[in-house]
């Protein structure tokens, strides 16, 4: 890149500082943070201290950013769900281009607005898509588009959430209600909604979807359990969502673990306890929000209401056939994949970037598609940031961005049509119809 992009961020917690600010000591010659928008000030005096942002372009909220004449090329909107159009649109009238984390919103008539709004103010809004630019996906759509298997028929799919990850966003954390945030099949899985348009390269047509909460509900508390779990909780032992297990004591997940990681690897991704404590990761540090915080609540005793398991089967065009599922329940998470063609299959597992593929009447090959930067999203993080940066830079097109406005529009339509399919007892959902419908309340 010959220019440095200056950005401005809206939003500065996991992902808007951890990923799109982190970037620019990724690559210092590709962008520089010059603005930021968040209402708790320990993180507008880190964005000071380790990005070198001024502090009068350190906001309390982003609407008093984008208020303030333009403070970079690129505005990124890493704000909740339900406050993502609203300010994107605003950025886009105050002349920025857009980096949009998903879900846009678990409006489509939202969805839609956005993109004609970019479309009238001809700037470039780029969505968090960033499976597509993983060298596994990556890797998997090589091998189709190479012929190897044949054309593919059908796609099986499995998110693996994990037993913790729910109990941490989706029970205790931001994404915990569908009102207040999305429901889950768009605040997780529109990534894999996605990902199926991409593999395919086709349209889904129709959509149908089963689902609910079946275990974080106060009936399915065990015998004994408290509000919380520091307060002399009685089915603690064999609770495997006690948050003294999930944020202290286990490996992976627990700070003992993750401050031992970050002495052997300084750039070792302290997620998820840097939420609960951004900025001072340490035993106590942890010990205090999780007998104070929304994360030592017990699981049967939050706020709650998104599913923790649900399916989805889809009918492409050429009726190519999908089903996927969403789980919280299983020991680790990641997502696995098998694309079955007329001339073979491929078999993969995100979390391990590695495929089987059998061509029928041959040895399967295994290949490994870790490449590179592999850190954030199984590699996809940085290199979507360095794609969407270098297409601005270049003054390409919107069409060269593999996550643009136009194409990420279709997953959101699929997760919002599979909702309400799962809300209206699976009801087969025409997407063109579903999307026109979208269409006619933003003309209104």
């Amino acid at each position: 890149m010959k220019k440095k992009m200056t950005v401005a961020i809206a939003g500065f917690g996991s992902r808007g500082n951890d990923i799109y600010a982190h970037y620019q000591l990724v690559a210092p010659e590709e962008m520089q943070v010059t603005a930021m928008a968040d209402p708790l000030e320990e993180r507008r005096k880190a964005a000071q201290r380790i990005y070198g942002v001024a502090p009068e372009n350190c906001f309390a909220s982003a609407e008093e950013m984008l208020d303030a004449p333009k403070l970079a090329d690129v505005c990124v909107i890493a704000t909740q769900d339900k406050q993502h159009v609203k300010q994107a649109v605003q950025a886009i009238r105050k002349g920025y281009h857009v980096l949009c984390e998903k879900p846009i919103s678990p409006d489509i008539a939202d969805c839609l607005l956005l993109q004609k709004t970019a479309h009238e103010y001809k700037k470039m809004v780029a969505v968090g898509h960033v499976l597509r630019y993983t060298p596994f996906y990556s890797g998997i759509r090589k091998i189709i588009q190479s012929g190897r298997i044949g054309d593919v028929v059908t796609i099986q799919a499995m998110e693996n959430v994990s037993y913790w990850h729910q109990a941490h966003s989706y029970v205790r954390g931001n994404w915990r209600q569908s009102e207040e945030t999305s429901p889950m099949i768009m605040a997780k899985s529109c990534h894999d909604m996605d990902i199926f348009c991409w593999l395919l390269d086709k349209k889904c047509k129709k959509i149908s979807s089963y689902g609910s909460l079946y275990q974080f509900r106060p009936e399915k508390a065990p015998a004994g359990a408290a509000r919380r779990c520091m307060d002399g909780c009685k089915a603690k032992e064999n609770c495997p969502y006690d948050a003294e297990k999930i944020y202290v004591t286990n490996a992976g997940t627990g700070i003992r673990d993750v401050i031992r990681r970050l002495e052997e690897e300084p750039a070792f991704d302290p997620w998820p306890v840097n939420v609960l404590t951004p900025h001072e990761l340490t035993e106590e540090a942890v010990y205090r929000q999780i007998q104070e915080g929304p994360y030592g609540r017990c699981v049967y005793a939050c706020d709650n209401d998104v599913v923790d398991h649900q399916v989805v089967n889809m009918e492409f065009e050429d009726h190519v056939t999908v089903d996927f599922t969403m789980t919280a329940f299983t020991s680790g998470g990641g997502r696995t994949i098998k694309v079955c063609g007329t001339m073979g299959d491929i078999c993969g597992n995100l979390n391990e970037d590695r495929i089987v593929v059998t061509e029928f009447g041959k040895e399967p090959e295994e290949i490994c598609l870790a490449e590179g930067d592999m850190s954030g999203h199984s590699g996809g993080d940085n290199r979507m940031i360095h794609d969407f940066l270098s297409t601005l830079e270049e003054e390409a097109d919107e069409k060269e961005l593999r996550t643009g406005i136009d194409v990420s529009i279709q997953s959101h339509i699929m997760a919002a049509a599979a909702e309400y399919s799962r809300c209206h007892g699976g009801e087969s959902i025409d997407l063109e119809v579903f999307a026109e419908q979208a269409g006619n309340c933003t003309e209104k």
